[in-house]
Formats: structure tokens, sequence, C-alpha cells
């Protein structure tokens, strides 16, 4: 299945004035729902199970962020169930053994064991500001300098950072009486930078000015034309496509369909043509994202780069906009990936 050339794309501009490429309905946002987020998914892995929603998604009205290379994820706000104020990471939301810090304390008994961990959530607790809400962000780092590489990317600001601590948050939550019950929503809202937090947020949009990816329509149509001759599989099949694809991208090895009937490698060809149209899709789509941030970006401290990538937040869930064949190499390559698993 070979893929169709694109109508031609409008020339690329800067909305002068524009506001928001955003839906700020409540009619949207009922739609934009998440539990926790916890993982986001690539728009071509999402279509292993026969779920194509993301095709319509790049066709709907959609939010845009900045995809952040922070590390580690910080989660703070008011704990509904103490009304104390906390912060932890992601495991704030496990469904068992739910780590959540209300004092110093609680900190170096679940952390004493990560010393770098433990001094981020220190600082954390010691700079953030006390809310009434619940907010997810990546950590960038602590203050005093003007280049940052909390993960895979450098982030170089045009000036010396004099907050206290850097976070790039992008996620609010809304808990009635516990954390794990906690609904997400995309971060709307600018936090005020102040002298002891720097909140990075900059403003993500599409190219055009539109609110979707209306230009991509031709070949999203070609796409859904596609999956009508493709036998999809389950979930756990699903899985062991992906550890190889990750595979494929690890080694910088090309994606090759026809290696796919194998079945050593699970899937089929015809399924692996498909995931190679959406992933043509999610690159045009890449293709047509801007945004306004004030730092350069740059892999190995040198070599400049776009970015991560971008979240494209919709009413059938988020997916990241990535380009794997750069970020995601570098992303498993990179030895300074510290807290990956916080």
């Amino acid at each position: 299945m070979g893929i169709p050339e694109t109508v031609n794309r409008p020339k690329r501009m800067r909305c002068v004035g524009q506001t928001s490429a955003i839906p700020t309905t409540p009619h949207f946002f009922t739609f934009v729902f998440m539990t926790k987020n916890l993982h986001i998914e690539h728009p071509e892995d999402s279509i292993l199970t026969g779920d194509l929603s993301v095709l319509d998604a790049f066709l709907l009205p959609l939010i845009l962020s900045l995809k952040i290379d922070g590390a580690p994820s910080i989660v703070w706000g008011r704990n509904p169930a103490s009304g104390l104020q906390f912060v932890g990471t992601k495991s704030v939301f496990n469904k068992k053994k739910i780590i959540i810090c209300e004092t110093p304390s609680d900190i170096e008994k679940h952390y004493a064991h990560k010393p770098a961990l433990c001094q981020i959530l220190m600082a954390c607790m010691a700079y953030l500001p006390i809310t009434k809400n619940i907010y997810q962000g990546d950590f960038i780092g602590f203050g005093g300098s003007k280049n940052y590489r909390p993960n895979t990317l450098t982030y170089s600001f045009p000036e010396v950072v004099k907050s206290k601590i850097i976070i790039a948050p992008h996620t609010k939550y809304y808990a009635a009486e516990d954390l794990r019950d906690a609904i997400a929503m995309p971060l709307t809202e600018n936090l005020q930078s102040g002298e002891h937090v720097k909140y990075v947020q900059p403003y993500a949009f599409i190219s055009d000015g539109a609110n979707a990816f209306h230009e991509l329509a031709d070949l999203i149509e070609y796409a859904k034309n596609c999956a009508t001759c493709v036998d999809f599989v389950d979930e756990k099949t699903a899985k062991k496509i992906k550890i190889n694809l990750n595979y494929l991208i690890r080694e910088g090895l090309e994606v090759n369909p026809a290696d796919f009937d194998d079945d050593g490698n699970y899937g089929n060809s015809n399924l692996i043509e498909l995931w190679k149209v959406v992933n043509e899709i999610k690159l045009k789509a890449l293709d047509l994202c801007e945004d306004d941030a004030d730092f350069e970006t740059r892999v190995n401290y040198t070599e400049r780069t776009k970015g991560e990538g971008y979240v494209m937040i919709t009413r059938f869930g988020y997916f990241k906009l990535v380009d794997r064949r750069e970020f995601s190499y570098n992303n498993f390559t990179n030895s300074n990936r510290r807290f990956a698993t916080a």
C-alpha cells in the first residue's frame, strides 16, 4: 500500500494575535477526560487492536500542548482525603501502595533510598505554593543556570533562571475524596511564575490557525480505506508488536511490513502497512505544530532540535506526536534517564 501525496500545504505562518486554538466550551471538555495521566499512546500504536478513533481525532477540535522532556513527573496540591498539601510522583495514583508525601518526614520515609528524587521532592514541598487544586508537571531543574538537561533533551533559557525550581505543568486533576479516583483534564490556565517557581508553559498551536488537522483529511481517508483490509490483533499481541517496533526504532532499523508476516514477529504485513500510514499522518501533523517557547532545545547539549514533540488532547483521549526516529531513538539510548520509573 503506497502513501498518496497530500494536498498542497498552505504556507506556514504565525497567527499574530491568536489567543487560542483551544476549544474552551464545556461541551468539548466533557469529552476530554482521563483517569490518570500515566501513559500517552503514539497514534500509530493505538490502531493495532482496531481502535481507529485517533483518525477521527486528527480532524475534530483538539488541544495542543508542547511535550516537555522533564523528569521526574511531579504531582502536587491538596489531598482531598486529608485536606493537606502534598507532593509526590505518579505513585500518588497507585491503586494499592499509594505514596503521598504531606510532610518532609514522609519524603524521607519513602524516598531516602533515592537521594536525588528525595532532594527534588523536598524542594517542591518547600517552594510550590499552597493551592486547593491538584496539578501534574515535569521537573526541569533547580534555578541558577541557563541550561538544563533533566532527561534526554537540553533546554537553554535566554537568561539565568533565578527561581528556586523549574516545573513544566501540563495537567489538572479533579478528585472529590480520593486521589485514586482523580480525573485528569488538560491544564488551560497559566500558573504564575515567581521568586520560588518558574513555570514553563509554552503555547502550542497549528500553524494555519485551525483547531484541527483538516489538511490531512485525504490521507486519513486513505488510512481508513486501508483498514478494511487489515486483520487487527488483541491487546496481548499488540504489546508484543510494540516491543518489536521499539526494538527496530532503538536500533535505527527500517520497519519492514513483510517481516511481520513471520509468526515470530506477530501481527501481519497489512497491519504494519497501516501502522506506517498512521505514522506518516502523525509526522505530517507534527510538521504543522508550532509553539512560542522562549528556550532552545538540543540533543547532547549541541545538536539543535525542534523538541520532544506535542501532545494532542482530543475527545478520544491523549496522543503524543513524536518523531520516534529522532526523539525516541535518543530517549531509548539515553544514559541520563534517572527517573524513568519514578
